[in-house]
């Protein structure tokens, strides 16, 4: 780690992130990028001319700083003058074309569509294609162009508190908005060019189909599908619980593990290349080509490309005979990327793909050399042993955070699969092929097939000891930064203990501490009133400290199945008590809510600028009831008409009073 922080590209590395962060969350070039490059430009001159180190460091820090606001702000299509939402219209013809299949929803097969022309513009930017499935319309595939007049509406925010925002997803992929159509209300175009991705989707396709004529199960295909070839469409949402819950959801990504495995492959299927003229160069360039091949049929996903990038590099260095070479290729394949796609920082399997590799090339080490068995098959699983618990180190703060559980026994399902991985893929590698070729035997064909379904039964199993699994934890932003401070310096101590680095670990036990003191405080104290959005039924909640009383009208097994309940809990840290009955009137800090449901009786006694809320469409006289109570905030939840809501807008709108709509704003929250 040392060797690491005094390594000047990982310094520039830093701050270039810190600029992506900057202009991404705060728009650092809003006020004009002339302004920020002629401060540059005028530090770079001082520099020059008083000639001190520190300030060329400081001008060094600065100027990476500043490409990593330039990079987001010049691959922002919505700055850019071609942007298709600057010609849209009240009636549109647009042109889209499709560069990814997504995974399909319930009801819609999903692309992601760059826009190439609106009217008679040529355009440019993304945007979310949902084609309503029907039995007669085959699926669209990459390079697909079409034609449609429908329109360009706003991608949903999330509804409810700590819900997953869909919203806020695409936008870092810069999607902003989506169009729905039916399969009769658009029209295919004869494509004009075909590109790489078009070309490798069509091959991926035709594998797809060659192994579709064999007996592999779905939940088989889709396992292959996931580990070959980067495509995780097919899988069940019960497959992935599973693999998740295992401690295994990593072998259905292709990432840094799968890729790494190829690698070490290929590095052995061709070392005798070495003994040629220019044989290692050779041999650098095979593999390579393969490795960028694989990514491309695996849907050049952030986590693919990370990982080929990254033991690109390693493969490079090694060539090079460069010292510290997996070190280096980590910096420099994060810097080329984050150069060439920003956004990529956003992506969670980027980050924990880095994390888990940072992990194991700086912790692994310190955990292996601590006992080193003579045996060499004890050695060996104690090395895969070390570099899962060190992998494990590197994530584990940033999983709390996103995914709020931890697999127990992720020990246990890593040592019996990693072992067998590279037989899986290379066996897969040559079932792909030999599929593709239509001459794959069927006993073969079988055979991998039930070594994939071992697999799966396994992971099953495992899974089923949910007593080894600790769900629904509660980890804030501030606890995963702390708690990643204290793995550093808990490691700093371990590889070299004295006092100064036993008074800085136990400062960061204590600054952990701290923070947990402070949560469980502001947790205590916090009280607030929330409306949630259910469609079609009434859920309240008020919260007074750490407990969450919910107020609803459903049965007692749905209530308890409620996703929208369990986020809150987890992202606010409380527990919750049910309630069937609703009463008519709340206070919240002395603020009094009424209800008014279907049966529209309430008692207006007493009550002064209340807060209304409207459940169930009641038949009520909207504009005589705000003259009579004058009410603070009128609030409309999910159980209600569309159709009701629509009026009561149109009235508050008339009459000047606040109005809110679940449907269309999400929860209310009364502080």
């Amino acid at each position: 780690m040392k060797k690491l922080l005094g390594y000047l590209p990982f310094h520039f590395l830093l701050f270039l992130i810190l600029g992506i962060c900057c202009q991404f969350f705060a728009d650092g070039l809003g006020f004009g990028i002339v302004t920020i490059l002629c401060i540059f430009f005028s530090l770079c001159i001082l520099s020059y001319f008083i000639r001190k180190k520190s300030l060329f460091i400081f001008m060094s820090w600065f100027a990476f700083f500043l490409l990593g606001m330039l990079v987001v702000y010049l691959g922002d299509e919505t700055k850019n003058e071609n942007y298709y939402e600057r010609f849209l219209t009240d009636s549109n013809t647009s042109i889209v074309k499709i560069i990814k299949v997504l995974k399909p929803g319930n009801y819609n097969y999903k692309y992601k569509a760059t826009v190439i022309q609106v009217n008679d513009c040529k355009t440019i930017g993304s945007v979310l294609l949902n084609v309503q499935k029907d039995s007669f319309l085959s699926t669209l595939k990459v390079d697909d162009e079409i034609l449609f007049k429908e329109e360009f509406i706003e991608i949903n925010t999330s509804l409810n508190p700590h819900q997953f925002d869909y919203q806020s997803y695409l936008a870092k992929q810069g999607i902003h908005r989506q169009v729905f159509v039916k399969y009769h209300e658009f029209l295919m175009l004869n494509s004009k060019s075909e590109s790489l991705l078009g070309i490798i989707y069509t091959i991926r396709t035709e594998i797809q189909k060659s192994l579709h004529t064999y007996h592999f199960s779905d939940d088989e295909f889709a396992v292959m599908n996931a580990l070959l070839l980067g495509q995780r469409q097919d899988i069940s949402k019960e497959l992935i619980d599973e693999y998740s819950k295992a401690g295994a959801i990593h072998i259905l990504a292709v990432s840094g593990l799968h890729v790494g495995v190829i690698l070490l492959i290929l590095s052995s299927l061709f070392k005798p290349l070495e003994r040629i003229r220019k044989g290692k160069f050779l041999k650098l360039i095979i593999i390579v080509v393969f490795l960028w091949f694989f990514a491309l049929l695996a849907g050049m996903s952030a986590s693919v490309v990370r990982a080929v990038t990254m033991f690109t590099a390693l493969a490079i260095g090694q060539f090079l005979n460069k010292r510290n070479a997996i070190e280096h290729s980590l910096i420099f394949s994060m810097f080329i990327l984050l150069l060439c796609k920003p956004l990529f920082l956003f992506d969670v399997g980027f980050q924990l793909s880095y994390l888990a590799v940072y992990g194991i090339v700086w912790i692994q080490p310190v955990i292996y050399n601590r006992w080193k068995p003579k045996f060499r098959l004890l050695d060996k699983a104690w090395q895969l042993i070390s570099v899962s618990i060190a992998a494990q180190f590197g994530v584990l703060p940033l999983s709390l955070f996103y995914f709020h559980q931890f697999p127990g026994l992720f020990l246990v399902s890593n040592l019996v699969i990693i072992p067998f991985l590279g037989f899986i893929l290379i066996g897969g590698i040559l079932i792909l092929a030999l599929a593709y070729l239509s001459i794959l035997p069927d006993f073969l064909a079988d055979f991998y097939g039930f070594i994939i379904s071992l697999l799966n039964s396994f992971i099953a199993f495992i899974a089923k000891q949910e007593e080894f699994l600790l769900s629904s934890i509660s980890f804030s932003g501030l606890k995963m930064i702390a708690s990643y401070l204290l793995i550093i310096l808990g490691f700093q101590f371990f590889i070299k203990r004295n006092s100064k680095r036993l008074l800085v670990f136990l400062g960061s036990i204590f600054l952990f501490q701290v923070i947990m003191i402070y949560e469980k405080f502001t947790n205590e104290i916090q009280q607030e009133f929330v409306v949630f959005h259910k469609s079609r039924n009434s859920i309240l909640g008020q919260r007074i400290g750490a407990e969450l009383f919910v107020y609803h009208d459903m049965d007692s097994l749905s209530i308890t199945k409620q996703n929208l309940l369990e986020n809150y809990k987890i992202g606010e840290n409380v527990q919750y008590r049910y309630s069937h009955q609703l009463p008519n009137l709340f206070y919240q800090k002395q603020q009094p809510i009424l209800l008014i449901d279907s049966l529209g009786i309430y008692n207006l006694k007493g009550l002064t600028n209340p807060i209304i809320i409207l459940q169930q469409s009641p038949k009520i006289n909207l504009e005589r009831l705000i003259k009579t109570l004058n009410p603070k905030q009128i609030i409309a939840d999910g159980s209600n008409y569309k159709s009701s809501v629509l009026l009561w807008q149109q009235t508050c709108f008339k009459t000047k009073t606040p109005f809110w709509s679940t449907y269309q704003n999400g929860a209310y929250i009364v502080k």
